[in-house]
């Protein structure tokens, strides 16, 4: 206190000026803070002690004589002003009395500041954290307020420094009060807020700054992924949540949580299982106690399928095809040839290429060589399946000319014989086979092929059979004494119709043959 009142002293001392009455008086302006010591000379420049000395305030008389006065005239003239409150604020002016009836004046304006150290600031809706930072969700609208009790009135500014901002003025005014609104806060309005006072008396500003953090969450799940390693038989899963601030707390399966927004871990072929679902579990502020948000992945073995089954002509290309794409991680699927399951690498003999999930083998030039089981081999850390594909290579077809130039003339013969035999069979009861065997050296048999259901022939000549038991027809076969051409001429022509009639009835019956 002591050094303030120094300070105010000799500024005073050393800005106070006066005039000599009739020349008219100047006002200086001084200020003050409560508690500061203040005096104002009335120096008459060098004319003479004054013989008498009247301090004015605001126009008024000072009254210095009571038992503990705060204002005194010393001796010289000057007034001196302990413990200076907010009411000593005013217009000072000295009459002093010189010899020689010479009259001296001066005055002075004291303004007296209060309120430096009262600067406060308010933050709302808004959430403390431990260390004094607040934080509010993203989307909230939020309420800025700062006040200063200070004499005189002051002028409040709202500033904000982030991460893209060095030191933006939000907003000015006069008054003990300033509030500034903020309407769906994101993420760019995360950063410091100061209220700073300036008052225009002592020329002095004071500032009050508070951290505002803006918490968000995601709507989205964390993502679950997983990662192949050089080992097949282990894999990499890895949870990731991003979009959220501050670092939320993931975790595998039952692992302890972590703060991170990515976390992995390694998980081998004894503890995974076909079906098994490897789950990630994500914590945040935000969510609220006991809640949190996760993802899975269910794992599937690989299962190839394709044609088991594949020909090709010698000195053509080939193309065998895969598709696997059930597997949970996805499979690594290779080509492999023969029993010992020999790796096939991409040349200028086999070519590899994938269409989505197919997964295709070309093989150029087929040769006798490169017929065999070939194996579709699909592997993910839960286990391996394979599809076995045979491949038949066969002649070109020049080699196969004569044969089958054979197999058409065998199927010409064989078509002949059939036309021939169905024409033969149509006409068979046309046919007469002679020659069967002589009776004598003149006479000749003949048989003859009749259907019973047809129009019988030599009715009344022939004896007929009984009818057969099931309803059947019968076929006859008659055989006739067939007379030498020369011998049948003399006789029909020396024999008369009825002694040929005649002959007939009493000849013996002829022999009867039933097929």
């Amino acid at each position: 206190m002591k050094i303030v009142a120094t300070l105010a002293l000799l500024q005073l001392w050393i800005s106070a000026t006066a005039r000599v009455s009739g020349s008219g008086s100047t006002e200086t302006a001084l200020s003050a803070s409560p508690g500061d010591i203040v005096l104002l000379p009335c120096d008459t420049g060098g004319q003479g002690t004054p013989l008498l000395t009247k301090w004015l305030k605001n126009g008024h008389e000072i009254n210095s004589s009571s038992s503990a006065p705060r204002l005194t005239v010393l001796q010289n003239g000057s007034l001196n002003i302990q413990q200076v409150i907010p009411e000593d604020e005013g217009s000072y002016l000295c009459n002093a009395t010189l010899p020689g009836s010479k009259s001296f004046q001066a005055g002075f304006q004291l303004r007296v500041s209060s309120g430096s150290e009262n600067v406060s600031t308010s933050i709302s809706p808004a959430t403390a954290l431990p260390n004094g930072t607040l934080f509010t969700s993203r989307g909230s609208s939020l309420t800025l307020n700062c006040s200063r009790s200070s004499h005189p009135s002051q002028q409040l500014t709202w500033a904000f420094r982030g991460d893209s901002s060095s030191n933006d003025s939000l907003l000015s005014g006069s008054g003990s009060w300033l509030d500034f609104r903020i309407e769906n806060i994101q993420a760019s309005a995360q950063g410091v807020y100061s209220c700073m006072a300036h008052n225009p008396v002592s020329n002095q500003t004071v500032s009050k700054s508070t951290e505002l953090l803006v918490y968000y969450v995601s709507d989205r799940h964390p993502e679950c992924l997983w990662a192949l390693t050089q080992d097949p038989s282990h894999i990499q899963f890895t949870c990731t949540w991003l979009g959220v601030y501050p670092t939320p707390e993931l975790r595998w399966e039952d692992d302890p949580f972590e703060p991170a927004y990515s976390l992995s871990v390694m998980m081998n072929r004894s503890v995974l299982s076909e079906g098994q679902s490897v789950r990630c579990a994500a914590r945040h502020l935000l969510l609220g106690p006991g809640k949190e948000k996760s993802c899975s992945l269910t794992l599937k073995l690989p299962y190839p399928e394709g044609e088991p089954m594949a020909a090709v002509l010698e000195a053509d290309n080939v193309t065998l095809k895969c598709t696997e794409a059930v597997s949970t991680p996805p499979a690594n699927t290779t080509w492999r040839k023969g029993q010992e399951q020999v790796y096939i690498v991409p040349g200028s003999k086999y070519i590899l290429s994938e269409e989505g999930p197919v997964f295709m083998l070309t093989i150029v030039n087929v040769t006798k060589d490169d017929e065999g089981i070939y194996f579709c081999r699909s592997e993910n850390p839960l286990g391996v399946r394979e599809l076995e594909v045979y491949l038949t290579v066969k002649r070109t077809s020049s080699a196969y000319t004569g044969a089958v130039i054979g197999i058409f003339i065998a199927a010409l013969v064989v078509g002949s014989t059939v036309i021939v035999a169905k024409t033969v069979y149509n006409s068979r009861h046309r046919i007469c086979l002679g020659g069967f065997g002589q009776v004598d050296d003149e006479e000749g048999d003949v048989l003859s092929l009749v259907e019973s259901d047809d129009e019988q022939i030599f009715q009344d000549a022939v004896p007929q059979l009984p009818p057969i038991t099931n309803g059947g027809h019968t076929t006859l076969v008659q055989i006739h004494r067939i007379p030498s051409s020369d011998h049948e001429d003399a006789e029909t022509a020396d024999t008369s119709p009825q002694q040929l009639e005649d002959a007939v009835q009493t000849e013996e019956p002829e022999d009867l043959v039933e097929f």
